[in-house]
């Protein structure tokens, strides 16, 4: 049986950490920013500053796109139960992306709704908010 190596174990928790695929708040933090900038923000509507994103895009695939786009809406909300989040922090989460969901799943109106519910955004800014009171430490200065 191999006997278990304390520096290995140290290093591979320093590669998760460069990476962005450690447990501790930092990481996460950095896992959903980039999820959230995936799902809502990273096109740009030529000649305006309007960004729209995969969720966007998803919706107008007909039931399989809106199920894809709400796995990934919750697997942030998955992420945000990982920092301790509140129940009731959880709950408003859950409901943002129900809802995104929901709507999002009529066909024309829900494409439109996915262009400016944006449920993922929400649910970031809840998160931040909770990393900003209990792990400070995660803050990043957004440029």
């Amino acid at each position: 049986m191999a006997r278990p190596n304390p520096r290995l174990d140290e290093m591979m928790a320093q590669f998760d950490n460069m990476t962005g695929l450690g447990r501790d708040p930092a990481s996460v933090r950095q896992r959903i920013e980039m999820m959230e900038r995936i799902l809502e923000g990273v096109m740009m509507v030529p000649g305006t500053r309007f960004r729209f994103g995969l969720d966007a895009l998803l919706g107008v695939i007909p039931v399989v796109g809106d199920l894809i786009s709400a796995a990934m809406g919750a697997w942030i909300v998955w992420e945000a139960r990982n920092l301790g989040m509140s129940r009731w922090q959880l709950i408003r989460m859950s409901a943002n992306v129900g809802i995104d969901t929901a709507i999002g799943a009529i066909p024309l109106v829900g494409d439109a709704f996915d262009l400016v519910f944006r449920s993922n955004s929400r649910n970031l800014r809840i998160i931040r908010k909770h990393l900003d009171r209990h792990h400070p430490h995660t803050v990043t200065i957004e440029g």
